[in-house]
């Protein structure tokens, strides 16, 4: 009877193993079969676009012949690289500045500092541009400033993109200041050292792999940007603009296949240069690292506060003139302040109903991006099984990093607006917005994700095994309570880009689900400058009371759900 008994726990441990293990394979399929059709396909169809006529006739690189063969549209590439490295090279500069005096020295107000500095993260690309226009326009306040040089071209490129920008290099950079060894200055400091020596010899090196992370970052983030160039670029083509131009204005669609490889490749470059950078970084502290505290230089932190304040000033100059732009009755004739320009309904562009659009979008992508990336995170990281689905799926998280917003958008044209596409149905509605915006910003995330589970002890799993309990029982019991603070940063940054993103959309809504941010582009079009300012403030504004709520939120779950981080041993 024993016998019989130990047979039959034995039969249902192996089946409960066995449906454990044909589960995770399944999830593992899903994860990568969702990746593949959402990101691969798409693009397979846009490279084969490329490679046909207006009839669908294969004409291998005659299109990519035509595209180089014309000045003007060649032209675009050599734009884009100009503007590009102009705005990098002043973006990583400054912030690496800014990033040096909050890590590294004992200037005043650097919480100030950091709040202003990140503001911009929470604008779409849209509004300095706009901003702009009111500052260094043709009626603008400053327009003679300028010495003759338009603002609508190069310059307003460069300034627009790296108001943008700043934020995003400063996060890495303050992020690579931070894992220092401050037995390494200690010793400097005792050999009396000079300065200089100091920075070239320990600082540089120290920050090397976060510096040319930040320079391939901007790079590519300032060559593959669309809203900015689309407001003030005027007659300065780049190659986001052209895409835009050869689609919506020409409807040449295979043209804007080709545009779109080409601003691909410089992006992958970039990417793939960046990774290989990356698997060389070696950490900077050791177990036995000590915390650099910075001494107190009057004359360099009075200097680095004038500079940060400088910083500073720019951004809220900019910011400030989108927020009084809005509320002027009618620039530049009748200054009085009102809320005209917010009435979205009297213009064209979509309404009050984009607005209403774009937090719906933002809200699904929120909820559903972070449930898809974080499970599919675990997957990855967690199953001990399947190595090569698993890998299959970190190579496939990793590609839409590489892809730019308005590449990818139309992409989705070609592959989902086929009539032989079982999944057609998706195009023109909200499903095929949120399931774009998902993709588009599923790296970030997904590396988010995959850092908080490494910090995670592997052996909860192989107590959880050894315990006979089902994996997807550790993940609801253990693995999600521990990782809540990186989920709840995953579903904040998921909702702020979904709601001020416009080149991953700009080609996939319809009349019913148009978008806030798509709306600025198209009341500027029609002339209501103001009105697109007042769309931008009113989604910055959205996305800061958000972000706001989001910490309420936050720290009352992590109070309840967290207590163990905080508590006294």
């Amino acid at each position: 009877m024993n016998t019989t008994y130990s047979k039959n726990m034995d039969a249902k441990t192996s089946s409960k193993m066995g449906f454990e293990l044909g589960l995770q394979r399944a999830l593992l399929i899903v994860a990568v079969v969702f990746l593949i059709v959402a990101l691969l396909m798409p693009l397979s169809t846009m490279l084969f676009k490329s490679l046909q006529n207006g009839d669908g006739e294969f004409v291998a690189l005659a299109n990519f012949t035509e595209y180089f063969s014309n000045p003007a549209l060649f032209h675009s590439i050599y734009n884009s690289f100009t503007v590009a490295i102009i705005t990098t090279v002043i973006v990583v500069s400054s912030a690496f500045i800014v990033a040096y005096a909050l890590a590294r020295s004992c200037m005043p107000g650097k919480k100030v500092i950091k709040l202003i500095a990140s503001l911009p993260l929470f604008a779409p690309s849209l509004l300095p541009a706009l901003s702009l226009i009111y500052l260094f326009g043709n009626q603008g306040i400053f327009k003679g400033v300028l010495l003759g040089e338009t603002i609508y071209g190069p310059i307003g490129i460069v300034i627009g993109l790296s108001f943008w920008l700043f934020p995003h290099a400063l996060m890495i950079l303050t992020t690579a200041f931070a894992n220092s060894d401050g037995r390494l200055y200690e010793a400097a400091s005792a050999l009396k050292t000079p300065p200089w020596r100091v920075f070239l010899t320990i600082t540089l090196p120290g920050v090397r792999y976060g510096l040319v992370n930040t320079l391939f970052v901007c790079f590519t983030l300032a060559i593959t940007d669309f809203g900015v160039a689309k407001i003030i670029g005027g007659q300065y083509n780049v190659l986001a603009t052209d895409i835009y131009k050869q689609v919506i204005g020409q409807q040449n669609f295979q043209m804007g296949a080709v545009v779109s490889v080409v601003l691909l490749l410089p992006a992958i470059i970039s990417f793939w240069v960046e990774r290989r950078v990356q698997r060389k970084q070696a950490s900077q502290l050791s177990a036995r690292a000590a915390v650099y505290t910075p001494q107190v230089n009057k004359l360099r932190d009075r200097l680095l506060l004038v500079f940060c304040s400088l910083i500073c000033g720019f951004l809220l100059l900019v910011i400030g003139m989108a927020i009084y732009a809005s509320l002027v009755t009618f620039w530049p004739y009748n200054l009085n302040l009102s809320l005209n320009n917010y009435q979205f309904d009297m213009m064209d562009g979509g309404g009050w109903a984009s607005y209403s659009n774009s937090l719906q979008m933002a809200s699904w992508v929120a909820v559903i991006g972070t449930l898809l990336i974080f499970t599919f995170a675990y997957l990855n990281e967690k199953i001990s099984t399947f190595s090569v689905l698993r890998q299959l799926l970190h190579f496939l998280a990793m590609l839409p990093m590489a892809v730019p917003g308005l590449v990818l958008g139309l992409a989705y044209i070609f592959f989902f607006n086929s009539p032989s596409n079982p999944l057609n149905f998706l195009y023109a509605t909200m499903g095929i917005l949120v399931i774009n915006t998902v993709v588009h910003f599923y790296t970030v995330c997904h590396l988010t994700a995959i850092t908080s589970l490494k910090q995670i002890d592997s052996e909860f799993e192989s107590v959880s095994a050894s315990l006979k309990v089902p994996f997807y029982t550790t993940f609801r019991r253990v693995t999600l309570p521990l990782c809540l603070p990186s989920i709840l940063d995953i579903s904040m940054y998921l909702f702020i880009n979904a709601l001020t993103t416009v080149s991953a959309v700009v080609f996939l809504y319809s009349s019913d689900t148009s978008l806030a941010s798509v709306a600025i582009m198209n009341m500027d079009e029609a002339g209501d400058t103001a009105p697109a300012a007042a769309m931008a403030v009113l989604l910055m504004g959205t996305a800061l009371g958000v972000k706001v709520l989001h910490w309420l939120l936050s720290w009352q779950l992590l109070n309840r759900t967290q207590a163990w981080r905080n508590s006294k041993r």
